[in-house]
């Protein structure tokens, strides 16, 4: 297959683990273009000519609200997903491309996105992760913990 015959995908995502004392929690974003919208990590495509590592921190202001900075990239994690399997439409399969980033929320306010592919922002409880989600929050709490990663630093709104 030549690389003409698919998509690909790079995106930079944030996984944000912070524990407010009643069990560590994680930062979603819940994706709702698509049927059941799905919780997944906030984060995005990244933009011609951008970082990664500025990605993730422009799709987390927009899509969460916060200020963030980046403590350690994670990894970067590729996925072959087959046409049939994709949430979106389309007769191409689709290689996603990952960076995961480890991050600290250094201001700003929970809040939800407007406008965007994203339509409400949200920490849950590790113990208790929403039912419609997408795989790649499993494949980011495996890299976090293999990577050792400590919780997130949060200075910012505790909401």
């Amino acid at each position: 297959m030549r690389f003409t015959d698919y998509d690909s995908r790079l995106g930079a995502y944030g996984v944000v683990v912070r524990d407010p004392g009643s069990g560590p929690q994680l930062l979603l974003s819940r994706w709702h273009e698509v049927d059941p919208p799905r919780w997944t990590l906030p984060g995005g495509g990244v933009e011609l000519g951008e970082s990664p590592a500025d990605a993730v921190v422009r799709e987390l202001a927009e899509e969460t609200g916060y200020e963030v900075e980046v403590r350690a990239v994670l990894g970067v994690e590729t996925r072959v997903i087959p046409a049939a399997e994709r949430l979106l439409d389309s007769d191409r399969d689709l290689q996603w491309i990952g960076a995961l980033y480890a991050l600290d929320v250094v201001g700003g306010v929970l809040r939800d996105e407007v406008g965007g592919t994203s339509d409400q922002a949200r920490w849950w409880p590790l113990a208790a992760l929403p039912e419609h989600r997408t795989d790649s929050v499993e494949l980011a709490l495996e890299v976090w913990r293999r990577a050792g990663a400590p919780l997130a630093d949060v200075v910012a709104d505790p909401a």
